[in-house]
């Protein structure tokens, strides 16, 4: 009993991870430009925010 119900489970995993894997292959990548440009634009934003937040602090 106890074999077949590890079998069921370890086949399972097996088909879900397949599964997976063949969802996230047509999956677009952004391009390695596009993901740094927006990176560095993000770390722009936060550093205005928190330049804005210690300006606040001081009044």
């Amino acid at each position: 009993m106890g074999f077949w119900l590890i079998l069921a489970l370890v086949f399972g995993v097996v088909i879900g991870n397949l599964m997976l894997l063949k969802h996230t292959a047509k999956m677009k990548m952004p391009s390695l430009k596009q993901r740094h440009s927006e990176d560095s634009t993000k770390a722009d934003t936060d550093k205005k925010d928190s330049d804005k937040k210690d300006t606040d602090k001081e009044d």
